[in-house]
């Protein structure tokens, strides 16, 4: 097992890898900005550097900057949590030539799932189901008939993208080649890949995905599967786990076709498998090669540490947990609490007066805020994450709604109440909405005011 290791990231995440390393008596070595010089997890590392000034590109992207914390402070691995730098080929490379473990899969790996058109294909080698479509031709007439091969609307994404940017949905042919152009843009500013891809659109989906261990030798499990329909512009606002209303079969044949696909990809890490879910099928768009945001749900309902297990998989650990040592029980759901306006979704940053955060039966709280901290104005605005678990989805609904009135935040705007009404929506109790029902509900009321 590792001694040290360096955790290249900020906010809650680097302060829950912290915890991780803590209960396996790891010693941590945190990385931050200058604007990032009091929080929390800086002031709780055995050790920290300092690699730049705020904004990102100087610090958190900076990779020379963060091998050579990783030298000076005698680490031996590097975790790279979520977002950042976590999914970028060449960091890995650089980490591994630098004689340090990345907490993840190989280079090669991240290189080949990282574009989304290499890694349908994969997957549909695999055997799971993907989406219609492919990457666009050259010629301007061929993509035309690619789109009407498809059926309109489609979906033109960027193939090196991520974080629900870089999509363009087109209902028309004559909107279509603008579009493409357009999204290309983007993805160049963006991801610096100008290359896209054309998906078939699909109408009211339900965004599903698969959790995945797997340890280099080829051991693969999966942890059951999480709903994130409730999004916004594609960022996840709710997450629960496991998903309602789901054909039982086609649940069970894609999870285990999940777990395969690792095992023949020679995967070594936590991978998350997100799909598209209509009309009781599921249908394959990427694959996360790192820890997820929402990974605490699966947590609660599993009692498996998936931190722990990245970090053991990365020390070349086998796996001691196979399929049929894992358990689900009971319902767990999350809400990402972030520094923003709730409803104009407008960045809140400045100075936390007082903070306050609940407790009780089955509430967990994974934040790195406190009162006095100041939010940044350069980073996501995620704040923290307050996550219930109960014995049923509707007692995980109750704890949440109870967490949320208890929590007390004051100095800065936070999203909250928009998760206060979320839990009243009578379509959200129900369960089963699809990834377009909040930006559906938001533009409703936008209306109605």
């Amino acid at each position: 097992m590792f001694e040290k290791i360096l955790i290249a990231n900020r906010g809650e995440v680097a302060l829950r890898i912290q915890r991780a390393c803590r209960e396996l008596g790891i010693k941590t070595v945190t990385v931050h900005s200058e604007a990032d010089r009091e929080a929390k997890y800086v002031k709780l590392a055995d050790e920290s550097v300092c690699i730049g000034p705020a904004p990102s590109a100087s610090s958190y992207l900076n990779i020379p900057a963060i091998i050579s914390a990783a030298e000076v402070t005698d680490a031996e691995a590097v975790h790279p949590g979520y977002g950042f730098l976590s999914e970028n080929a060449d960091f890995a490379e650089r980490v591994a030539q630098s004689g340090f473990v990345f907490i993840g899969p190989r280079a090669e790996t991240i290189r080949l799932l990282g574009d989304k058109v290499n890694a349908k294909a994969a997957m549909k080698k695999a055997g799971l189901p993907v989406v219609p479509g492919g990457p666009l031709p050259q010629e301007p007439n061929d993509i035309v008939k690619l789109a009407r091969s498809i059926g309109y609307p489609v979906i033109i994404k960027a193939s090196g993208g991520g974080g629900g940017r870089g999509m363009r949905v087109v209902h028309t042919e004559a909107a279509l080649l603008t579009a493409i152009q357009t999204t290309r843009t983007e993805a160049q500013a963006a991801f610096g890949n100008p290359a896209v891809y054309m998906e078939k659109y699909l109408e009211n989906p339900r965004h599903i995905e698969f959790q995945v261990l797997t340890d280099r030798f080829r051991n693969a499990i999966h942890l059951g599967e999480r709903d994130c329909s409730m999004q916004r512009r594609h960022q996840k606002v709710v997450e629960e786990a496991p998903a309602l209303h789901l054909n039982s079969r086609a649940r069970v044949r894609t999870a285990e076709r999940c777990a395969e696909a690792c095992h023949k990809l020679g995967y070594e890490g936590a991978a998350t498998f997100e799909f598209l879910y209509e009309n009781g099928e599921f249908y394959f768009i990427e694959i996360n090669t790192r820890l997820q945001v929402e990974h605490p749900v699966t947590e609660m309902i599993t009692g498996i540490d998936i931190v722990q297990q990245q970090i053991r998989i990365a020390a070349g650990e086998k796996l001691r947990i196979r399929q049929k040592d894992v358990q689900f029980r009971g319902h767990a759901i999350e809400c990402r609490i972030n520094a923003e306006d709730p409803y104009r979704f407008t960045p809140s940053p400045g100075r936390i007066t007082s903070f306050h955060m609940p407790g009780g039966p089955g509430i967990r709280v994974d934040s790195h805020a406190y009162s006095g901290y100041f939010v940044p104005p350069h980073y996501d605005s995620l704040i923290g994450k307050i996550i219930a678990y109960g014995d049923t989805r509707e007692q995980a609904i109750a704890r949440l709604s109870i967490a949320l009135s208890e929590a007390a935040i004051e100095g800065i705007k936070t999203n909250i109440p928009l998760h206060q009404d979320l839990l009243e929506d009578a379509a959200f109790l129900r369960g089963g909405t699809s990834i377009h029902y909040l930006e559906q509900r938001l533009s409703k009321l936008a209306r109605e005011e």
